[in-house]
């Protein structure tokens, strides 16, 4: 898969992992529309929820996202329900893909897909996934070669007077001392309360994570726009955030080029 491919479809015979909870009130907009962070929080829901429900909570219990890739295809609107289903799209021995299909009773549905890496507890590096837990990923895939291949390569634009100050809040940080990866969203939402139309259609929002962002460090926001200024046009956003001049992880949020559902 790259960046402008359909993400892949759900596997035969009801297969995944599945749970349902309301919408927060917390985690939509004044249009009460369910915002990415959001959408990223209920991610890391269901992936929990699905490693304690199974052994992997103690075969592989420590997993890392690279990338998170989310489609909305019609936005999900508080008050509703999210209907979450959860399966492996393609796998290595090392990492995984896993998809993510929210609906909502309401007509919502917002697909995603996350690359996620097993962490070795003693080392902190990618290690291979147990024998129990490849065989469980099987189960829907047939996809047993999956690779690491960056999506957002493209170097930001020069420091300049544009450049945003991203603030860290203590409640910003996880268990392991790092941004958590659904704070992550808040700089793109900051940035789309500009961008009315290319929220309104159905859009694709891709976030990769090169290194950690912790506690007290400075970090600035470098964006582009291109194909519009959100008001008389529909753009494509792209976010850097930067660390010194290191980026620490790469957005984009562009319309879809098909949204078939």
């Amino acid at each position: 898969m790259s960046l402008d491919q359909p993400l892949a479809p759900p596997p035969a015979d009801g297969l995944g992992f599945t749970s349902s909870w309301p919408v927060r009130a917390a985690d939509v907009d004044p249009d009460n529309r369910l915002r990415l962070d959001g959408a990223a929080r209920y991610l890391q829901d269901i992936a929990w929820e699905n490693l304690q429900s199974t052994f992997f909570a103690s075969t592989d219990p420590f997993w890392v996202v690279r990338r998170t890739v989310v489609d909305v295809l019609r936005p999900v609107v508080w008050p509703d329900v999210v209907e979450l289903r959860r399966w492996c799209s393609g796998m290595s021995t090392r990492w995984t893909n896993m998809r993510v299909s929210i609906n909502s009773p309401g007509g919502g549905l917002i697909e995603s897909e996350g690359f996620w890496i097993n962490i070795s507890e003693k080392t902190g590096l990618p290690t291979r996934i147990s024998d129990e837990g490849l065989g469980y990923l099987a189960q829907t895939t047939d996809q047993h070669r999956l690779r690491w291949r960056p999506w957002l390569a493209e170097p930001p634009p020069p420091e300049s007077e544009r450049d945003t100050t991203f603030w860290l809040r203590a409640t910003d940080i996880d268990q392991f001392n790092h941004l958590n990866n659904a704070a992550y969203w808040h700089a793109i939402e900051e940035r789309l309360l500009d961008l009315p139309k290319l929220v309104a259609v159905p859009h694709r929002a891709v976030l990769e994570y090169i290194a950690p962002i912790f506690p007290r460090e400075s970090v600035s926001i470098r964006t582009r726009l291109e194909g519009g200024d959100g008001r008389t046009g529909t753009p494509t956003l792209k976010l850097w955030y930067v660390v010194d001049n290191d980026v620490r992880a790469v957005a984009r949020v562009a319309p879809l080029t098909d949204s078939t559902d």
